[in-house]
């Protein structure tokens, strides 16, 4: 999974880059095209980078176990089973997050609800959505 989100910062870092460059932001079809991938990016990226730092903090927590320090052994054996609470819900969230989108989403709907037969009963539940 970290090869992968590895990957799409690396994506989401080249948008960046390109976003700056003077032929997109000279082409607004380009620019808009590149600018919605880079926000499509954005929230996985941001995942990423908390789920790293995460595991950043459980790696000092294994090392602080294993440390000489008493009172450093006792802050990481409390803070133990928080870290990995937190990693298993940034694992699903991240999860939640690599699902690719419906390429329907991003379309716009026009919707009208009328009121059907059935009498009274029916036009004011209709009128109530």
């Amino acid at each position: 999974m970290l090869d992968k989100l590895e990957a799409i910062k690396a994506k989401y870092d080249q948008l960046g880059v390109a976003l700056t460059n003077p032929e997109i932001v000279s082409d607004n079809k380009k620019f808009a095209a590149t600018s919605k991938e880079y926000r499509g990016l954005e929230k996985i990226v941001h995942a990423y980078k908390e789920y790293t730092t995460l595991l950043d903090d459980i790696d000092f927590n294994k090392e602080a176990l294993n440390g000489d320090d008493e009172e450093l052994r006792e802050l990481a054996k409390l803070e133990t089973a928080d870290l990995q609470e937190r990693k298993e819900a940034m694992e699903a969230k991240i999860r939640q997050l690599l699902i690719p989108k419906d390429p329907q989403d991003g379309k716009d709907v026009i919707m009208e609800i009328r009121a059907g037969t059935g009498g009274d009963e029916a036009s004011i539940f209709a009128g109530i959505f």
